[in-house]
């Protein structure tokens, strides 16, 4: 893509974007206040915030460079790794944090 094309490929992204966007956030407003989703798309939509999350930060943790980064001394894995255990068993989110960050400094200053 060169030139206008790389215009016009934005311009509809950012048009697409702004549609689908509006279309959701208005749902709200929109429908009637009667309007009850069936209770399996209510319980799917609980992990939707953490589908997100996970979608931001998997690249961060298992890409560098452009390349897929899956080894031993990758210690970002190691740390998400010690933490999410750590929040599995606690559900403490501040805990997960601190663990996460002990755990990433110790094997990035001593491993």
């Amino acid at each position: 893509m060169t030139g206008s094309n790389d215009t016009w490929y934005m311009i509809a992204a950012i048009v697409g974007l702004t549609l689908v966007t509006v279309a959701t956030r208005s749902s709200f407003f929109v429908l009637p206040a009667r309007f009850n989703l069936p209770k399996r798309v209510e319980r799917t939509l609980r992990y939707a915030p953490g589908c997100a999350l996970m979608a931001i930060v998997a690249p961060s943790i298992f890409v560098r460079h452009g390349h897929v980064n899956v080894h031993l001394n990758n210690y970002q894995f190691w740390a998400v790794l010690a933490a999410g255990i750590v929040f599995a068993f606690k559900r403490n989110m501040m805990l997960m944090m601190a663990v996460g960050m002990l755990a990433f400094t110790a094997l990035r200053l001593y491993a």
